[in-house]
Protein backbone atom coordinates (compact mmCIF):
# COMPACT_ATOMS: atom_id res chain seq x y z
CA UNK A 1 0.00 0.00 0.00
CA UNK A 2 1.10 3.48 -0.84
CA UNK A 3 3.05 5.67 2.10
CA UNK A 4 0.64 7.92 4.08
CA UNK A 5 -0.85 10.88 2.38
CA UNK A 6 0.16 12.61 5.90
CA UNK A 7 2.96 14.82 6.40
CA UNK A 8 2.96 14.57 9.94
CA UNK A 9 2.44 10.25 9.94
CA UNK A 10 6.17 10.76 8.52
CA UNK A 11 7.45 13.39 10.60
CA UNK A 12 6.43 11.32 13.66
CA UNK A 13 6.94 7.83 12.84
CA UNK A 14 8.93 6.93 15.81
CA UNK A 15 6.51 8.63 18.32
CA UNK A 16 3.56 6.83 16.55
CA UNK A 17 5.04 3.53 16.52
CA UNK A 18 6.04 3.90 19.93
CA UNK A 19 2.13 4.34 20.45
CA UNK A 20 1.52 1.35 18.46
CA UNK A 21 3.76 -1.03 20.11
CA UNK A 22 2.28 -3.68 22.40
CA UNK A 23 3.22 -2.93 26.28
CA UNK A 24 5.30 -5.49 27.85
CA UNK A 25 3.95 -8.20 29.59
CA UNK A 26 5.14 -6.79 32.85
CA UNK A 27 3.87 -2.99 32.06
CA UNK A 28 0.61 -4.50 31.52
CA UNK A 29 0.89 -6.83 34.48
CA UNK A 30 1.22 -3.54 36.20
CA UNK A 31 -1.20 -1.93 34.96
CA UNK A 32 -4.19 -4.58 35.44
CA UNK A 33 -2.66 -4.82 39.32
CA UNK A 34 -3.13 -0.84 40.23
CA UNK A 35 -6.86 -1.07 38.33
CA UNK A 36 -7.74 -4.08 40.49
CA UNK A 37 -6.02 -2.27 43.50
CA UNK A 38 -8.07 0.85 42.60
CA UNK A 39 -11.56 -0.43 42.06
CA UNK A 40 -11.33 -2.47 45.37
CA UNK A 41 -12.03 -5.75 43.66
CA UNK A 42 -11.60 -8.81 46.09
CA UNK A 43 -10.78 -12.32 44.69
CA UNK A 44 -9.70 -11.32 40.77
CA UNK A 45 -6.94 -10.97 39.05
CA UNK A 46 -5.95 -9.91 35.78
CA UNK A 47 -3.05 -12.35 34.31
CA UNK A 48 -1.65 -13.68 31.47
CA UNK A 49 -2.64 -17.39 31.02
CA UNK A 50 -2.34 -20.45 28.38
CA UNK A 51 -5.50 -18.85 26.48
CA UNK A 52 -3.97 -15.67 26.60
CA UNK A 53 -5.15 -12.38 28.86
CA UNK A 54 -7.81 -13.61 31.07
CA UNK A 55 -9.40 -12.66 34.36
CA UNK A 56 -9.21 -14.98 37.20
CA UNK A 57 -11.01 -15.54 40.94
CA UNK A 58 -8.84 -15.98 43.85
CA UNK A 59 -11.81 -16.84 46.13
CA UNK A 60 -15.59 -18.40 45.43
CA UNK A 61 -18.03 -16.13 44.88
CA UNK A 62 -21.90 -16.23 46.03
CA UNK A 63 -24.57 -16.99 43.52
CA UNK A 64 -25.29 -13.11 42.42
CA UNK A 65 -22.38 -11.56 43.88
CA UNK A 66 -20.94 -8.86 42.02
CA UNK A 67 -17.51 -9.86 40.93
CA UNK A 68 -15.89 -7.04 38.76
CA UNK A 69 -17.98 -3.78 37.60
CA UNK A 70 -15.57 -2.60 35.05
CA UNK A 71 -15.80 1.44 33.74
CA UNK A 72 -16.18 2.25 30.05
CA UNK A 73 -13.12 3.36 28.37
CA UNK A 74 -14.44 5.39 25.51
CA UNK A 75 -18.14 4.75 24.01
CA UNK A 76 -20.32 6.20 21.30
CA UNK A 77 -24.49 5.45 20.31
CA UNK A 78 -24.41 4.96 16.93
CA UNK A 79 -26.31 7.69 15.20
CA UNK A 80 -28.63 5.23 13.82
CA UNK A 81 -29.35 3.41 17.28
CA UNK A 82 -30.28 7.43 18.27
CA UNK A 83 -33.74 7.28 16.42
CA UNK A 84 -34.33 4.35 18.45
CA UNK A 85 -33.47 5.54 21.70
CA UNK A 86 -32.19 8.79 23.74
CA UNK A 87 -29.92 7.53 26.38
CA UNK A 88 -27.06 9.38 28.48
CA UNK A 89 -24.40 10.60 26.39
CA UNK A 90 -21.82 9.01 29.04
CA UNK A 91 -23.34 5.84 30.99
CA UNK A 92 -25.87 5.15 28.27
CA UNK A 93 -28.50 4.33 30.16
CA UNK A 94 -32.29 5.53 28.97
CA UNK A 95 -33.56 8.88 30.21
CA UNK A 96 -36.27 11.17 30.37
CA UNK A 97 -39.23 8.88 30.31
CA UNK A 98 -41.53 6.13 29.05
CA UNK A 99 -43.28 8.23 27.26
CA UNK A 100 -40.76 10.53 25.57
CA UNK A 101 -39.03 7.27 24.53
CA UNK A 102 -42.13 5.69 22.67
CA UNK A 103 -43.53 9.47 21.28
CA UNK A 104 -39.80 10.40 20.23
CA UNK A 105 -39.26 6.85 18.21
CA UNK A 106 -42.57 7.50 16.74
CA UNK A 107 -42.63 10.74 16.02
CA UNK A 108 -39.21 9.96 13.86
CA UNK A 109 -40.12 6.94 12.10
CA UNK A 110 -43.24 9.31 10.82
CA UNK A 111 -40.64 11.07 9.58
CA UNK A 112 -39.27 8.00 7.75
CA UNK A 113 -36.41 7.41 9.98
CA UNK A 114 -36.01 4.32 10.82
CA UNK A 115 -32.78 2.41 12.51
CA UNK A 116 -33.78 -0.86 10.62
CA UNK A 117 -33.15 0.85 7.16
CA UNK A 118 -29.74 1.44 8.37
CA UNK A 119 -26.90 -0.07 6.52
CA UNK A 120 -23.93 -2.15 8.83
CA UNK A 121 -22.58 -1.21 12.02
CA UNK A 122 -20.09 0.97 10.52
CA UNK A 123 -22.06 2.44 8.15
CA UNK A 124 -24.56 5.09 8.72
CA UNK A 125 -26.80 7.61 6.96
CA UNK A 126 -26.22 10.63 5.54
CA UNK A 127 -28.18 12.28 7.95
CA UNK A 128 -27.97 12.30 11.91
CA UNK A 129 -30.65 12.77 14.10
CA UNK A 130 -29.27 16.11 15.05
CA UNK A 131 -29.06 17.06 11.19
CA UNK A 132 -32.62 16.60 10.83
CA UNK A 133 -33.81 18.80 13.37
CA UNK A 134 -31.79 21.46 12.69
CA UNK A 135 -32.98 21.43 8.75
CA UNK A 136 -36.38 21.19 9.92
CA UNK A 137 -36.84 23.55 12.33
CA UNK A 138 -36.81 26.20 9.56
CA UNK A 139 -39.76 23.99 8.39
CA UNK A 140 -42.18 24.33 10.94
CA UNK A 141 -40.58 21.84 14.12
CA UNK A 142 -39.97 23.18 17.33
CA UNK A 143 -38.22 22.23 20.41
CA UNK A 144 -39.70 22.06 23.69
CA UNK A 145 -37.24 21.77 26.18
CA UNK A 146 -35.16 18.65 25.10
CA UNK A 147 -38.07 17.43 23.01
CA UNK A 148 -39.30 18.17 19.43
CA UNK A 149 -42.97 19.25 19.00
CA UNK A 150 -44.42 17.74 15.94
CA UNK A 151 -46.10 19.39 12.89
CA UNK A 152 -46.76 16.55 11.28
CA UNK A 153 -48.66 13.19 12.29
CA UNK A 154 -46.92 10.25 12.75
CA UNK A 155 -48.29 6.20 11.36
CA UNK A 156 -47.37 3.02 12.57
CA UNK A 157 -49.09 -0.40 10.98
CA UNK A 158 -50.53 1.78 8.34
CA UNK A 159 -52.65 3.47 11.01
CA UNK A 160 -51.99 7.64 11.81
CA UNK A 161 -51.16 8.72 14.78
CA UNK A 162 -52.34 12.41 15.64
CA UNK A 163 -49.71 14.65 16.04
CA UNK A 164 -51.06 16.39 19.75
CA UNK A 165 -50.62 12.90 20.42
CA UNK A 166 -46.92 12.44 19.79
CA UNK A 167 -46.74 16.01 21.52
CA UNK A 168 -48.17 15.00 24.45
CA UNK A 169 -46.17 12.04 24.71
CA UNK A 170 -43.13 13.63 24.34
CA UNK A 171 -44.15 16.56 26.40
CA UNK A 172 -44.98 13.78 28.79
CA UNK A 173 -48.49 15.33 29.56
CA UNK A 174 -49.90 12.23 28.27
CA UNK A 175 -49.05 9.10 30.83
CA UNK A 176 -49.07 5.75 29.67
CA UNK A 177 -50.62 2.98 31.73
CA UNK A 178 -48.09 1.48 34.44
CA UNK A 179 -45.44 4.14 33.52
CA UNK A 180 -44.53 4.87 36.94
CA UNK A 181 -43.48 1.49 37.32
CA UNK A 182 -40.14 2.04 35.02
CA UNK A 183 -39.24 5.30 36.15
CA UNK A 184 -36.19 7.13 33.83
CA UNK A 185 -33.50 9.75 35.56
CA UNK A 186 -34.57 13.24 34.03
CA UNK A 187 -32.89 14.76 30.88
CA UNK A 188 -29.93 17.13 31.21
CA UNK A 189 -28.88 18.77 28.91
CA UNK A 190 -24.78 19.55 28.36
CA UNK A 191 -22.70 22.04 29.60
CA UNK A 192 -21.72 23.74 26.85
CA UNK A 193 -24.62 24.11 25.23
CA UNK A 194 -24.74 21.81 22.53
CA UNK A 195 -28.15 19.93 21.09
CA UNK A 196 -25.82 16.61 20.27
CA UNK A 197 -25.59 15.31 24.06
CA UNK A 198 -27.74 14.74 26.82
CA UNK A 199 -27.09 12.98 30.51
CA UNK A 200 -29.00 11.38 32.88
CA UNK A 201 -27.53 13.25 35.81
CA UNK A 202 -25.33 16.15 36.01
CA UNK A 203 -22.49 13.81 37.33
CA UNK A 204 -22.46 12.18 33.70
CA UNK A 205 -23.00 15.59 32.14
CA UNK A 206 -18.98 16.68 34.16
CA UNK A 207 -17.82 13.43 33.68
CA UNK A 208 -18.19 13.55 30.51
CA UNK A 209 -16.74 16.46 30.18
CA UNK A 210 -13.92 16.04 31.86
CA UNK A 211 -13.05 12.95 30.04
CA UNK A 212 -14.09 14.10 25.98
CA UNK A 213 -16.78 16.54 25.21
CA UNK A 214 -14.83 19.24 26.56
CA UNK A 215 -13.04 19.10 23.25
CA UNK A 216 -15.36 18.05 20.87
CA UNK A 217 -18.26 20.71 22.15
CA UNK A 218 -20.23 22.37 19.50
CA UNK A 219 -22.73 24.53 21.78
CA UNK A 220 -22.46 28.49 22.49
CA UNK A 221 -21.14 27.61 25.94
CA UNK A 222 -17.88 26.14 24.92
CA UNK A 223 -14.71 26.91 25.26
CA UNK A 224 -13.79 25.67 22.13
CA UNK A 225 -12.06 28.58 20.15
CA UNK A 226 -12.42 26.16 16.80
CA UNK A 227 -16.49 25.51 17.16
CA UNK A 228 -17.36 25.20 13.70
CA UNK A 229 -14.36 23.19 12.91
CA UNK A 230 -15.99 20.93 15.28
CA UNK A 231 -19.08 20.73 13.43
CA UNK A 232 -17.59 20.36 10.39
CA UNK A 233 -16.10 17.20 11.43
CA UNK A 234 -19.09 15.64 13.22
CA UNK A 235 -21.03 15.98 9.90
CA UNK A 236 -18.34 14.44 8.00
CA UNK A 237 -18.70 11.77 10.53
CA UNK A 238 -22.44 11.42 10.33
CA UNK A 239 -22.18 11.25 6.39
CA UNK A 240 -19.48 8.64 6.28
CA UNK A 241 -18.69 6.41 9.23
CA UNK A 242 -19.40 7.54 13.35
CA UNK A 243 -16.61 5.33 14.01
CA UNK A 244 -14.70 8.31 13.56
CA UNK A 245 -16.81 9.97 16.47
CA UNK A 246 -15.45 6.76 18.80
CA UNK A 247 -11.57 8.03 17.43
CA UNK A 248 -12.23 11.75 18.42
CA UNK A 249 -13.31 10.77 21.91
CA UNK A 250 -10.21 8.52 22.09
CA UNK A 251 -8.38 11.45 20.84
CA UNK A 252 -9.80 13.84 23.38
CA UNK A 253 -9.72 11.83 26.39
CA UNK A 254 -5.64 11.34 25.66
CA UNK A 255 -5.11 14.86 25.18
CA UNK A 256 -7.08 15.96 28.28
CA UNK A 257 -5.11 13.64 30.43
CA UNK A 258 -2.10 14.71 28.40
CA UNK A 259 -2.59 17.96 29.62
CA UNK A 260 -3.52 17.25 33.20
CA UNK A 261 -0.24 15.39 33.43
CA UNK A 262 1.77 18.10 32.23
CA UNK A 263 0.13 20.84 34.96
CA UNK A 264 0.42 18.36 37.19
CA UNK A 265 4.22 18.00 36.46
CA UNK A 266 5.63 21.44 35.10
CA UNK A 267 2.32 23.86 35.93
CA UNK A 268 0.63 25.46 33.09
CA UNK A 269 4.07 27.37 31.04
CA UNK A 270 5.99 25.10 29.79
CA UNK A 271 7.51 25.66 26.14
CA UNK A 272 7.79 22.23 24.09
CA UNK A 273 9.77 22.15 21.27
CA UNK A 274 7.53 20.94 18.07
CA UNK A 275 6.66 17.82 20.38
CA UNK A 276 9.36 16.01 20.51
CA UNK A 277 10.61 17.01 23.70
CA UNK A 278 11.16 13.41 25.49
CA UNK A 279 10.00 14.30 29.26
CA UNK A 280 6.64 15.72 27.80
CA UNK A 281 6.25 12.59 25.30
CA UNK A 282 6.51 10.54 28.00
CA UNK A 283 3.69 11.67 29.45
CA UNK A 284 1.70 11.48 26.29
CA UNK A 285 2.52 7.36 26.72
CA UNK A 286 1.21 7.37 30.17
CA UNK A 287 -2.17 9.46 28.81
CA UNK A 288 -2.08 7.00 26.12
CA UNK A 289 -1.74 3.81 28.47
CA UNK A 290 -5.10 2.73 28.42
CA UNK A 291 -5.42 2.74 25.24
CA UNK A 292 -1.93 0.81 24.73
CA UNK A 293 -3.04 -2.09 26.61
CA UNK A 294 -5.53 -2.92 23.71
CA UNK A 295 -4.66 -4.53 20.44
CA UNK A 296 -4.08 -1.65 18.08
CA UNK A 297 -3.72 -1.24 14.22
CA UNK A 298 -4.15 1.19 11.41
CA UNK A 299 -8.30 1.11 11.29
CA UNK A 300 -7.76 0.71 6.86
CA UNK A 301 -5.39 -2.43 7.65
CA UNK A 302 -7.71 -4.54 9.85
CA UNK A 303 -11.07 -3.63 9.27
CA UNK A 304 -12.74 -6.61 7.66
CA UNK A 305 -13.48 -6.38 4.11
CA UNK A 306 -17.51 -5.96 2.96
CA UNK A 307 -19.43 -9.22 1.45
CA UNK A 308 -20.03 -7.09 -1.39
CA UNK A 309 -16.13 -5.93 -2.28
CA UNK A 310 -14.61 -8.97 -4.15
CA UNK A 311 -11.19 -9.71 -2.84
CA UNK A 312 -9.35 -8.72 -6.08
CA UNK A 313 -9.94 -5.46 -5.17
CA UNK A 314 -9.27 -5.33 -1.61
CA UNK A 315 -5.78 -3.03 -2.12
CA UNK A 316 -8.15 -0.59 -3.87
CA UNK A 317 -10.75 -0.73 -1.05
CA UNK A 318 -8.08 0.06 1.87
CA UNK A 319 -6.69 2.77 0.28
CA UNK A 320 -9.80 4.28 0.28
CA UNK A 321 -10.84 4.20 3.59
CA UNK A 322 -7.51 5.15 4.39
CA UNK A 323 -7.95 8.08 2.60
CA UNK A 324 -11.78 8.81 3.60
CA UNK A 325 -9.48 8.18 7.69
CA UNK A 326 -7.41 11.20 6.56
CA UNK A 327 -10.03 13.25 5.29
CA UNK A 328 -11.83 12.81 9.03
CA UNK A 329 -8.20 13.24 9.96
CA UNK A 330 -7.87 16.71 8.40
CA UNK A 331 -10.95 18.22 9.97
CA UNK A 332 -10.31 16.65 13.57
CA UNK A 333 -6.97 18.60 13.35
CA UNK A 334 -8.86 21.87 12.32
CA UNK A 335 -10.72 21.65 15.37
CA UNK A 336 -8.67 20.39 18.20
CA UNK A 337 -5.00 20.04 16.97
CA UNK A 338 -1.54 21.24 18.59
CA UNK A 339 1.49 20.65 17.60
CA UNK A 340 2.29 19.30 20.61
CA UNK A 341 -0.31 16.33 20.04
CA UNK A 342 0.69 15.72 16.75
CA UNK A 343 1.84 11.85 17.53
CA UNK A 344 -1.25 11.35 19.81
CA UNK A 345 -3.79 12.65 16.92
CA UNK A 346 -2.48 11.01 14.00
CA UNK A 347 -3.63 6.96 15.46
CA UNK A 348 -7.44 8.37 14.73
Amino acid sequence: MDLSPCSLDREFSDQIAALLSPPSLESAQEYHDEIIKRRQCRGIQIKQGEFGKGVYANVDFKEDELILKDQMLVASQHSSNKIDCLVCSYCFCFIGSVELQIGRKLYLQGLGLSAKEECDIETISDDSEEDFLVETTSQGYTRNGDCVKPCASSSMNGKTIPEEILASLMNNSLVLPYSERFSLPPVVSCPGGCEEEHYCSKLCAEADWEAFHSLLCTGEKSDSPRREAVVKFIEHASRTNDIFILAAKVISSTILKYKKLKAARFGREVPVNNGTNISCFTLLLEAWKPVSMGFKNRWWDCVALPNDVDSNNEVSFRMQIRDLAYTSLQLLREAIFDEEYAPCILEG
